[in-house]
């Protein structure tokens, strides 16, 4: 579901790179590696680095690589702020949904710079402003409404971190990379009612899923009304629920 929901901010992030066969693509902060797997068919016979912080995910792309028949991939554990790659060793650099969750993603930004050669390309996906996600806030603001948690702080590092145009451009433009161009990319959501809801956020929210995990059935219960109060202005004429959601990419050169 994840992977469909989201293509269209992966299909835009790899129509910017301008690809070639032959060429050498880091993905960083890959995850499941979606993202890169699209740009390692159009390289061939050049070569995908797939990367991540946790060796669970960099497992976990190893693993759907072998099942999709992804030759042309390389897997290496690696962190955004200091990349363990050699200067001007890639042709371009993907980074989909990671750079906002650093504590400096202005020295992600840099390395990602260092280790392009001249004239490569990046792309970044980072989420829009949160009111434009309510499928990412409404879970969190009722734990803070019902104060099961404390409210989150907005100087630390988060999913909204790099939320406006402005602030994209300026993290490229300040790590000396050129002709950046910024766009926005719908990634709307639609669930048959708000347990599957629920149930999707615990799925992928490890901080929510531990909040629900230790809190007493009533409490749960009361979170759960909580949520699905401020779902019902999402649901459709059919009764599904359509949540809107919104990234905001960027591309440049080196």
């Amino acid at each position: 579901m994840l992977r469909e929901s989201s293509m269209a901010v992966s299909e835009w992030m790899i129509a910017h790179l301008a690809l070639e066969p032959g060429q050498t693509v880091l993905e960083l902060a890959a995850g499941p590696g979606d993202t890169g797997f699209l740009a390692a068919a159009r390289i061939a016979p050049g070569k995908l680095i797939s990367s991540d912080a946790s060796n669970a995910m960099v497992e976990l792309a190893r693993r759907r690589a072998r099942e999709q028949g992804i030759e042309n991939v390389e897997f290496k554990q690696l962190q955004l702020d200091w990349i363990d790659l050699l200067a001007a060793s890639v042709d371009a650099v993907l980074c989909r949904w990671g750079v906002m969750l650093v504590v400096d993603p202005a020295a992600a930004a840099s390395e990602m710079r260092r280790v392009l050669r001249p004239g490569g390309r990046v792309a970044l996906a980072v989420w829009d402003q949160a009111e434009r996600n309510p499928w990412a806030t409404i879970p969190n603001r009722a734990l803070v409404e019902l104060g099961f948690v404390d409210p989150p702080d907005p100087d630390e590092p988060g999913p909204f971190a790099l939320g406006s145009p402005e602030k994209l451009q300026d993290l490229l433009e300040s790590a000396g990379f050129l002709e950046v161009v910024v766009d926005a990319v719908d990634v709307g959501r639609e669930f048959e009612n708000p347990d599957e809801f629920i149930a999707e956020t615990r799925d992928l929210s490890m901080v929510f899923a531990t909040n629900w995990e230790r809190l007493a059935p009533p409490e749960r219960s009361n979170l759960a009304d909580a949520i699905a109060s401020s779902l019902a202005r999402y649901r459709s004429e059919k009764g599904s629920l359509r949540l809107p959601g919104k990234s905001l990419v960027a591309a440049a050169s080196a």
